[in-house]
This record gives C-alpha cells, sequence and structure tokens, in this order.
C-alpha cells in the first residue's frame, strides 16, 4: 500500500520556482530542489517524475502569476496608456529589485537557456506570449476606440512591440542599463503608441 503524501505539492512547486529562478534550470541540481523543498529526492521524483517535469510546473506557475498580473492590470478602469505606462515601470521596478539577486525574468531566462532545444518548453512560452499578446492587443483596440491609441496603427503589431521593449528592456537591466536610461525606454515606447 502507498504511504500518503505529507507535504503540499503546491508549496514544493513554489520553492522549486525560487530556486530554479534564481540559478536557471541547468545549474539547479536535484539537491538544491531537495534544499528548497525541503522533499527528499524520492519524494520528488515519484511527485514530479523528473527535474524538467518539476521545473515545467514551477515555470508555469510563474507564467500564470505574472500574465496574470498583466492582465487584471489591462482590465481594470483606468486609461489604456496609464496601463500600459504602470506595466512598463513595474518592468522596471522589478529588474531593479533582482540586480541584488541576480535573477531576472525567469520567461527571458528560460526563453534563453531552454527554447531552442526543449519544444515542450517552447511551446509553454508561446502560448504564454499568446495570452499577452491578445491582452495587451484588446487594450490597445480598446485605447484606439476611445482616441487614447492612435487609431491608423495595427493593435497587434503594437502589441508585439510592447512585448519586444518588455524584453529588451529586461535584457537591458542584466547588462546594466540603470534606472534612467529604461524610464527612458519607457517614455519612447509610450510615445510609439
Amino acid at each position: 500500500m502507498a504511504r500518503p503524501r505529507k507535504f503540499d505539492e503546491e508549496r514544493a512547486v513554489d520553492a522549486a520556482l525560487e530556486a530554479f529562478w534564481t540559478a536557471g534550470y541547468e545549474a539547479t541540481s536535484t539537491q538544491d530542489l531537495c534544499d528548497a523543498t525541503g522533499l527528499g529526492r524520492s519524494s520528488i521524483y515519484n511527485t514530479f517524475k523528473s527535474k524538467r517535469d518539476l521545473f515545467q510546473r514551477a515555470l508555469l506557475l510563474y507564467m500564470e502569476r505574472k500574465t496574470g498580473e498583466l492582465i487584471e492590470l489591462l482590465e481594470s478602469d483606468l486609461p489604456v496608456r496609464e496601463k500600459l505606462r504602470i506595466a512598463l515601470v513595474r518592468i522596471i521596478d522589478e529588474e531593479s529589485a533582482y540586480v541584488d539577486d541576480g535573477r531576472g525574468c525567469l520567461v527571458v531566462n528560460t526563453a534563453v537557456e531552454l527554447a531552442a532545444r526543449d519544444r515542450e518548453v517552447a511551446h509553454d512560452l508561446e502560448r504564454d506570449y499568446g495570452r499577452r499578446l491578445e491582452a495587451l492587443a484588446a487594450a490597445i483596440e480598446a485605447g484606439q476606440r476611445d482616441g487614447d491609441i492612435d487609431r491608423a496603427k495595427d493593435a497587434r503589431t503594437l502589441a508585439h512591440f510592447l512585448i519586444a521593449s518588455v524584453g529588451g528592456m529586461r535584457v537591458s537591466a542584466r547588462a546594466g542599463a540603470g534606472r534612467a536610461a529604461l524610464e527612458g525606454v519607457v517614455r519612447t515606447t509610450l510615445d510609439a503608441l
């Protein structure tokens, strides 16, 4: 008879998320995951099958949280330009916090580290990109109807541009761009709308 699990699986995924986010997929060892979750190797492998499966669960949790925060903001009653400004400034604030711990954005880190060689992870990243794209495009279209954003511009193209700007800001911050430089990128990005 199998023994019942005596741990919270979601809490374990959350703890693993922190470990993967800090070191990346390749550099996070099974022992690191044991230390982070408080679980033994057998519990990790019996529950999650592999380090790769645990990583994928952690990545999906991260994307759900981050994309959920963005969608919640985009669905708020604020004017669309203010929503987008807040979203972009959040990136600066997050990246400023990451300077001390070196984590950066797990989605960007994973895209660079794994997407080219792991089709399943690449698919998860594409699906998350699509969710962000649709939410941004809908907000931009609403802004166009309200006259807050130029109606002559394609909403989906602007949404792609915003996502690319966010990725570029994150990479630039990791390469040493300071807050003032990133604030300039925010202003330029908003001016392009």
